[in-house]
């Protein structure tokens, strides 16, 4: 008898996608994909089982099916539908729990695959220059999708102690982009002109959503020789994109607020519906934040195939031409960076060069 996978999320575009992938696998007998709304998409030979992570019938569904590994990917910052703030993080944190107690009761279980993000490590001013796993934030999340994910690898590190014999892998993600993707960072990348923080050029950090697939199916699987793919792993491409550089690529001019303007301003388009412009996500766009990959090529053995700069080049590839010419872009912003209040802002510690010809630093 092959394996028996149950895979959360099956209704998001990732979920689905993976649900695909894991079907290909020799080793893998079923995959069960679950979720609280019928997909709008085929899911191949899988079975769909319509369920609620947040109700206790999810316990059913692991006993019903023998399931033996658990690919938890309904983590997530935006909602399913029309489901708002409380839905998701009832989904993350109340629907995480009731799925971490039915794999405790459930014999079958020996694996656990959780899919979190590099928002546990918050963005602050006093961040260091690289996160690893290891790091303690310097300040922690207070609210918002970081908070959720913060609670749930909480309530995963109990869920491990409890059930030694369970192999947990927990992978940190940085901001997920590519042609399809669909978080708070990528409709704010898609805005026509992008608010930022005056004074601010912060680094950030991308992962392609092909490469999410690829690293979930290492993750569900036996390690390879050489590797161990139980504990937790930071995922990022290689190397980092100031804002700025974003900004120029994409063709989208910038507009520096104060930072009590980009509050408000975020306030705005969170009401009208245009982007979830939340607190942590203007922390994210004011401090940035960078993670170190030692251990997701070293330990987990996963070397991705896109770099942070290939991934965007694909999301702006997908997003169509901006406002203006990448070219008028970074002309503009290269007479601004040639002026003397700009140079001399250059010479402050903590304030970062804006412009494309700025060497790109790595986090490896």
């Amino acid at each position: 008898m092959g394996k028996v996978v149950l895979v959360t999320g099956a209704a998001r575009q990732l979920g689905s996608r993976f649900v695909w992938r894991i079907q290909r696998d020799p080793e893998v007998d079923r995959v069960i994909a679950v979720d609280a709304v019928a997909p709008g998409h085929q899911l191949g030979d899988a079975d769909f089982v319509r369920a609620d992570i947040r109700q206790p019938a999810i316990a059913r569904v692991l006993a019903e099916h023998s399931v033996d590994t658990v690919v938890h990917l309904d983590v997530s910052a935006k909602a399913v539908g029309t489901g708002g703030r409380t839905t998701v993080k009832e989904t993350n944190v109340i629907g995480t729990m009731q799925l971490l107690g039915a794999c405790q009761k459930a014999p079958s279980v020996r694996r656990l695959v959780i899919k979190s993000s590099t928002n546990v490590y918050g963005s602050a001013p006093r961040d260091p220059a690289v996160f690893t796993e290891t790091t303690p934030p310097k300040s922690l999340p207070s609210g918002g999708f970081a908070k959720d994910v913060v609670e749930v690898e909480g309530y995963v590190r109990g869920f491990a102690r409890r059930r030694p014999d369970v192999a947990v892998c927990v992978l940190r993600f940085a901001n997920i982009l590519g042609p399809k993707a669909d978080s708070p960072l990528a409709d704010y990348l898609s805005l026509p002109v992008l608010p930022t923080v005056f004074g601010y050029d912060p680094r950030l950090q991308f992962v392609h959503e092909d490469d999410v697939v690829d690293v979930l199916g290492i993750a569900s699987r036996e390690p390879r020789r050489g590797t161990l793919n139980s504990g937790t792993f930071n995922i990022a491409g290689d190397g980092v994109l100031l804002l700025s550089q974003c900004s120029r690529r994409l063709g989208r001019p910038t507009m520096p607020l104060l930072l009590p303007a980009v509050t408000w301003v975020g306030q705005a388009l969170r009401t009208v519906g245009m982007t979830d412009f939340s607190p942590e996500q203007i922390r994210l766009l004011t401090h940035g934040r960078v993670v170190s990959t030692v251990q997701m090529r070293e330990t987990l053995g996963f070397h991705p195939r896109f770099s942070t700069a290939e991934t965007f080049a694909e999301f702006a590839r997908s997003q169509g031409p901006g406002l203006l010419p990448p070219e008028a872009v970074g002309r503009a912003v290269d007479r601004l960076a040639a002026m003397p209040f700009a140079g001399a802002a250059g010479d402050v510690p903590g304030i970062t060069g804006a412009g494309d010809t700025h060497p790109t630093p790595s986090a490896r």
